[in-house]
């Protein structure tokens, strides 16, 4: 073999990538001047390709050509589509429109739509689309016609930042299929009321109006979190005895410290009329040690949770707030503070830990009443002295 031979090697797809390499605004002209089709494919010459079509690097124009490409000649029903606008100037979301109106004479079973534009309200085209199984939204308004019975067979509901209209209150929508519901960072969520008798996961995050939801009659519900993450005022406050009451099969319940206190009544009972049976992971975000309230809706928790396997604590005491936690510490003390035995309790996990009294006490109580325990893990916060 010559050494020419020797020397001759493969030239991978990535290295005779020259594409990625030009500025973005040379890559827009490019793309413009392609014919549709190659444009699409631009994905495979390009190993940046899909960054460029995400952050609009084609252009309005070449957005809704190449977008409009797709639809009109691919074959066949569209049963799924993941749709992205990218952020760009829009003068109306008139093809957007005229793409959903396409979806709903197919039969589309998943649409997820994700919109990096101002908000957009969605047409009546999508509540015409009643086959849909799985439906995720971002940055929409949702304002469906008077006549809107509901999505008969959607098994998963997944928002995003989206205001819910005002025709829809005292409106009772029906998913009977319905297994999973996610809300996040969404609006007028009191607005929203649904029929659901199969759902089994809620989750709520950041939003503030979301503790008037007619959901908890669910009796299969089993996987449920919500995380207001700030202090809320002026909404109705949900009974934390009631909640749990509601929620029979409830296994994994996660939830911070902001919404625990929110759902506390001023006379917490020690015992529920029924205690969560089910439940097997306490999951804890943004709880605050030195809070008496807090303090005390955990041990409600944990008094009437008897099969509780896990408990997993973030906490959120700062060393630069003040927090009279005398009360707290004074309560901690007390001998009949917990008054049960966690027989099933195995694992503890306390993180972002402070140095506290009232933490240290804390972490006393639950040694001495979890006579099964396995394992427990303390991390101090990064900023601590160990």
């Amino acid at each position: 073999m010559t050494d020419n031979n020797a020397k001759r090697r493969f030239v991978t797809c990535t290295e005779m990538d020259r594409i990625s390499n030009l500025a973005e605004n040379l890559i827009d002209s490019i793309l413009e001047k392609l014919p549709v089709v190659d444009a699409v494919r631009t994905h495979v010459l390009s190993k940046n390709g899909e960054k460029f079509a995400k952050n609009g690097s084609f252009g309005h124009n070449g957005f809704i050509r190449i977008t409009n490409y797709i639809f009109n000649y691919l074959k066949g029903p569209r049963l799924k589509l993941h749709l992205h606008i990218p952020y760009m100037f829009l003068d109306s979301f008139q093809e957007v429109n005229q793409w959903i109106s396409s979806l709903s004479r197919d039969g589309v079973r998943e649409l997820i739509l994700t919109n990096s534009n101002q908000r957009y309200q969605l047409p009546y085209y999508l509540f015409h689309c009643l086959e849909l199984r799985i439906l995720e939204l971002d940055n929409c308004i949702i304002k469906p016609p008077l006549e809107f019975q509901g999505f008969l067979y959607l098994e998963k509901l997944r928002l995003r930042n989206i205001e819910f209209g005002a025709n829809l209150h005292g409106t009772i929508i029906n998913f009977p299929q319905l297994k999973m519901l996610q809300l996040f960072e969404c609006t007028n969520v009191y607005n929203f009321k649904i029929k659901s008798t199969k759902l089994f996961q809620l989750l709520i995050r950041s939003c503030p109006d979301a503790t008037l939801l007619h959901l908890l009659h669910s009796k299969c519900l089993s996987e449920f979190g919500i995380f207001i993450k700030k202090p809320i005022q002026g909404v109705e406050r949900v009974n934390l005895a009631s909640l749990l009451s509601n929620m029979p099969c409830v296994g994994y319940f996660v939830i911070d410290g902001y919404f625990l206190q929110f759902s506390i009544a001023e006379n917490i009972p020690k015992w529920l009329p029924h205690p969560t049976n089910s439940l097997k992971l306490l999951y804890l975000r943004d709880f605050k040690f030195g809070d008496l309230y807090q303090l005390q809706g955990v041990l409600c928790i944990l008094r009437n949770s008897p099969n509780l396997r896990r408990l997993d604590v973030y906490n959120q005491d700062l060393p630069n707030v003040y927090l009279d936690v005398k009360p707290t510490i004074a309560y901690l003390e007390a001998s009949d503070c917990l008054d049960q035995t966690l027989n099933c309790l195995k694992i503890i996990n306390i993180m972002d830990v402070e140095r506290s009294r009232s933490l240290l006490l804390f972490i006393k109580l639950l040694l001495e009443h979890s006579p099964t325990l396995e394992k427990i893990s303390i991390r101090p916060r990064a900023t601590v002295d160990v």
